[in-house]
């Protein structure tokens, strides 16, 4: 009988590494060379010690290219979008991959999906109605979940095993925060609760400890918490959890708060029966967060985040670099006018794109370089380059 669920890849690396070939950057090769530095003109770049595509990301997109290797005369499909950038994305679509999107009703739209069919899960995986789904029909699963998040489904598993509900520091229209607590919902009685950050667990904690903010936690989270939540019921005893690609700083002071207020309702004595967490940060997320902490203690005149627009990590790296420096994240290199040297970009927590002239600025510049973890190098040294235009310089080799 034929395999139909695949979680470790086929083996083709080798296969196709030419074409992962066009992910690769010879800048970002010569600055990793030259301690994470290039200099150029009266430009200096700096580039960040962790950056770009992890490790689930890096599985994830060379599974997609395996996939069509593997099963050349298949129809290949994909649950939204493997990553969060949409150069990726297009690339995979190129594969004669079918990215399938959600429907009016919220829903992916597997009808026309047959036996013979190969579906690949994203990095950020699908939800268990989903996946339940797909084994339905019989087709040819490739399962590219990162492991980093497979690691969070087992808190929450274990928390609605054990009668807790998960209160989960997260996006709630994200992919990946969607995937998670239906690891909770597939437990009979299981229960959830999102928070976007701390102000929003504040409104939590302040019920957890009085209970006298009701209407507010109507208007907050009825929508992000699991069918029928009873907020007076279900929060009497909470595991905290977490979204790979938030703040890793705020989801760990989030756990914290919580845990304070269940302190001051229970007693210390009595936390344990009441409140529980574990450290489900992503190393890559964390790793990437530090390095660009690290970077921006340096003297710095601008920062450049590259990255898609709708990826959660990047969108946080931008937030960290802003609350120190001039900061300017991009979609990509396009964004960069050297004729105009005007600069389009998205500023933190704005909802769309906006203008900047005279960006760059005169004389000698050191200009700080990150990226996200679903961002492929070339996306970063098209960036570097793009620069160095303004300045009308280009670099030799």
């Amino acid at each position: 009988m034929e395999a139909t669920y695949f979680r470790k890849g086929f083996g083709l690396k080798q296969e196709i590494e030419a074409d992962l070939a066009a992910y690769h950057s010879r800048v970002v090769q010569r600055m990793r060379e030259e301690n994470y530095t290039l200099v150029a003109g009266d430009l200096t770049f700096r580039l960040a010690r962790e950056f770009g595509f992890c490790y689930g990301v890096d599985r994830a997109v060379e599974y997609a290219y395996e996939s069509r290797r593997k099963f050349p005369d298949r129809r290949l499909f994909l649950v939204g979008e493997i990553i969060h950038n949409p150069h990726v994305n297009a690339r995979i679509e190129a594969l004669g991959i079918t990215i399938l999107k959600y429907d009016p009703a919220g829903e992916f739209d597997f009808s026309t999906i047959t036996p013979q069919d190969v579906v690949l899960m994203p990095a950020f995986g699908v939800s268990v109605r989903d996946f339940e789904r797909l084994r339905a029909i019989g087709c040819v699963v490739v399962d590219t979940t990162c492991g980093s998040v497979l690691n969070v489904w087992k808190r929450v598993d274990r928390y609605a095993q054990d009668g807790f509900t998960s209160v989960v520091h997260g996006k709630d229209h994200h992919e990946e925060t969607k995937a998670t607590v239906s690891q909770a919902t597939r437990h009979p009685g299981g229960k959830y609760l999102i928070v976007r950050d701390m102000a929003e667990a504040e409104i939590l904690c302040r019920f957890i400890e009085g209970g006298d903010n009701l209407a507010e936690m109507e208007a907050m989270f009825r929508v992000k918490a699991s069918p029928g939540f009873d907020f007076t019921r279900d929060l009497e005893r909470i595991g905290v959890a977490n979204q790979t690609t938030m703040l890793a700083q705020e989801s760990l002071a989030i756990a914290d708060r919580v845990g304070r207020a269940l302190a001051a309702r229970y007693g210390q004595d009595a936390l344990a029966d009441h409140f529980r967490s574990f450290d489900t940060i992503c190393s890559a997320t964390q790793d990437r967060q530090d390095a660009v902490l690290a970077l921006i203690a340096e003297p710095l005149d601008a920062m450049l985040v590259i990255g898609g627009y709708n990826s959660s990590n990047t969108t946080n790296l931008a937030r960290i670099c802003a609350a120190r420096l001039p900061t300017y994240h991009i979609a990509d290199a396009a964004g960069i006018d050297p004729k105009t040297g005007t600069i389009r970009h998205k500023p933190v927590d704005g909802t769309g794109e906006v203008e900047t002239a005279g960006w760059l600025g005169a004389g000698p510049r050191r200009i700080g370089i990150t990226a996200g973890a679903s961002t492929p190098n070339n996306k970063v040294g098209e960036a570097v380059e793009r620069v160095l235009e303004m300045r009308g310089l280009r670099l030799d080799g």
